[in-house]
């Protein structure tokens, strides 16, 4: 049996280190990226690792037991407090690149937003190559339906499922006030990825950003301090300053932060993730729910 089309069998990593800097989206702090290439003996999945002065401070493999709820970001917290912030872009390009052991060496908390999409990250990705391991790639294969829910029947629902299917799957809806209904449906893979979902830029409403900004300061929390016209699909009223890039942009970056919160489980998934107004906290809690139950899913492996 074959893996799901569109995807490698086997396991893969960077064919070079790859370094990247710029600035965090919510600290504004400069922060310099090195990406390691992983290896058959060494361990399995994303790992990052915070360094300060030339020296580590912290060590961790991706785990969603390690997610602290933050505003509109998704951040890893260590056991000794050390966190990386801002981490969804960067694993939803990592997994779509099939990049399936790396380590990320950061000198500063928070992943930088680049310019507010995963284009950066995959062409970074695609301009150092993949090289593949020995080993045979792994998927989560869902067994059975888990579903996730806040304010059924109300104005402001949301809801969250995954069920069994033979390749990865979404259907996502949302909705924004003078934009009307959005949704994404398709097969999620490399080239779907790249080609529909990764140039979508993370967006806000500029009327909402300085309050929020504000209020970040007032509660010692760091929320958009770096955010940029560079970095963010800017809304005025019913329009985004310079335009879309990509048609449905809000959806379709609903469904990257989506795809980079499930990389959390550690390896793409075969099952169909439907959501109505997903969120980062949503999204977390679908995939703690699916690990949690041990009888919804297994590891999947293809043989070549």
């Amino acid at each position: 049996m074959r893996a799901p089309a569109g995807w490698s069998h086997r396991e893969g990593t960077l064919a070079r280190e790859l370094t990247v800097s710029g600035h965090g989206l919510h600290t504004g702090r400069r922060v310099n990226v090195r990406i390691l290439p992983g290896t058959a003996s060494g361990p399995r999945g994303i790992v990052f690792r915070r360094i300060q002065d030339g020296g580590v401070l912290a060590e961790f493999a991706v785990n969603p037991a390690l997610r602290r709820a933050q505003p509109l970001c998704t951040m890893l917290e260590a056991a000794d407090g050390v966190r990386v912030r801002t981490v969804e872009h960067l694993l939803a390009s990592l997994l779509a690149c099939e990049i399936d052991r790396a380590t990320v060496e950061l000198d500063a908390e928070e992943v930088p937003i680049l310019d507010g999409s995963a284009q950066p990250w995959l062409d970074e990705i695609h301009a150092c190559g993949r090289i593949e391991l020995p080993g045979a790639k792994r998927f989560i294969r869902v067994l059975r339906p888990v579903r996730i829910a806040d304010g059924a029947g109300t104005r402001d629902e949301r809801s969250m499922s995954i069920e069994p299917a033979a390749a990865y799957e979404m259907s996502v809806r949302n909705d924004l006030k003078g934009f009307g209904a959005l949704r994404w449906d398709g097969a999620l893979t490399p080239a779907s990825f790249a080609g529909e979902i990764a140039p979508s830029r993370s967006y806000g409403r500029l009327k909402w950003a300085i309050p929020a900004i504000a209020a970040g300061y007032l509660r010692g929390m760091p929320i958009l301090r770096g955010a940029r016209l560079s970095c963010t699909a800017a809304i005025v009223g019913n329009r985004v300053l310079g335009g879309m890039r990509v048609p449905d942009e809000f959806v379709r970056h609903r469904v990257l932060d989506l795809v980079g919160d499930m990389a959390m489980a550690g390896a793409p998934l075969l099952g169909r993730v439907s959501a109505l107004r997903p969120s980062h906290e949503m999204n977390y809690r679908l995939v703690a729910a699916l690990l949690a139950d041990r009888d919804a899913w297994e590891w999947a492996e293809f043989a070549g």
